[in-house]
């Protein structure tokens, strides 16, 4: 019976969507996009496909993401598009296959039952729901069954996981909005009211991965940016330096390090040690932006690295986690409960 079984761990992200087919590795890698025709709610095209049409289409095709910051914000399309990408990986066979899908630690009970839901629809025999957080951890190459502490600090597109994971769990864990979408919307409002120019969104996270930081370079880099400018309404450009990034980033950068040592403050002080002597660990996109690990070491006081493949370590994490799914509870795991009790306790 197991020659049949086919597992596949999936990376549920805003911008990204990553799966790992069990035994096979990743295997698919697209964006988490739809386009389509605003007129009769048709749908036009998904994953990259629907990346490429954003900004150059008439005005009646719209691309949107049916994943905000973890979960699903149009129940239809994620199914559609979850139907779509399994079927992209999966050769005809008689058995579905098994799914696994990594959470936000901030996910409700109704959202939990919406994924679940969504990936049946789309062809999953069963489905069964994991912390992002842990599942990070697993990639990142901890072995988590320890009794042992370590912080994770996953930033991705929509959401940064803040976690202490030990014994197999999350300790405690802080999930915010502020993550990559909003360095880029931060970077915007910072050359608007600096240099009265508007730019998009793209154009601003160009920005980001060129001289982007958050800690000061060895050596200042600059960039010319184009866009409109807001007095005249015509194209301008103007030169930005990589100072600049610091200050247009230093807001949301507050709040990322605001959530930490909120976690840090939460965390019994025997694994806080531990986290001290382990460090901690980053992971994701918006993880890669430079000086991040420097900035984090500097204002914690405990050694901040960032793991080697950052955008696939969690769904590598998960894809090891298919290993266990044997012993998992399939289904809600009820987050939201066990959050909600655990305030009442403390």
């Amino acid at each position: 019976m197991l020659f049949f079984e086919r597992d596949i761990a999936i990376d549920l992200g805003t911008m990204t969507t990553l799966m790992y087919v069990r035994g096979r590795g990743i295997r698919l890698r697209e964006s988490s996009l739809v386009a389509l025709d605003s007129t009769n709610g048709r749908l036009l095209r998904i994953g990259e496909e629907a990346k490429k049409m954003l900004g150059r289409t008439p005005a009646n095709i719209v691309a949107i993401s049916p994943i905000v910051a973890g979960v699903i914000s149009d129940y239809d399309m994620t199914a559609r598009m979850l139907k779509e990408f399994i079927g992209r990986i999966t050769s005809f066979s008689l058995f579905k296959p098994r799914v696994l899908i990594c959470v936000p630690g901030s996910i409700t009970g109704v959202e939990e039952r919406a994924l679940i839901d969504a990936a049946i629809e789309a062809g999953a025999r069963k489905v069964y729901l994991k912390e992002a957080s842990l599942a990070t951890a697993v990639g990142a190459g901890i072995d988590i069954a320890k009794a042992d502490g370590h912080m994770v600090v996953d930033i991705g597109s929509g959401t940064t996981e803040v976690a202490v994971v030990s014994l197999g769990g999350v300790v405690e864990q802080e999930s915010i909005k502020t993550a990559g979408a909003s360095f880029d919307e931060a970077i915007v409002r910072y050359i608007r009211k600096k240099h009265n120019l508007l730019i998009g969104l793209r154009t601003a996270e160009e920005l980001k991965q060129s001289i982007g930081c958050v800690h000061p370079r060895p050596e200042v880099s600059y960039e010319e940016v184009k866009g409109r400018c807001l007095v005249t309404g015509l194209p301008r450009s103007v030169t930005v330096s990589s100072a600049d990034m610091i200050e247009a980033l230093e807001e949301p950068m507050d709040r990322l390090m605001e959530a930490i040592h909120l976690v840090l403050e939460r965390t019994p002080p025997e694994l806080v040690a531990d986290v001290s002597e382990n460090g901690i660990v980053l992971s994701g996109g918006g993880s890669q932006i430079w000086g991040l690990d420097k900035l984090i070491t500097e204002q914690t006081g405990i050694e901040a690295v960032l793991v080697d493949d950052a955008l696939s370590c969690t769904a590598y994490g998960a894809g090891r986690l298919l290993q266990n799914l044997n012993d998992m509870q399939e289904g809600m795991i009820n987050l939201a409960r066990r959050r909600q009790m655990k305030g009442s306790a403390n």
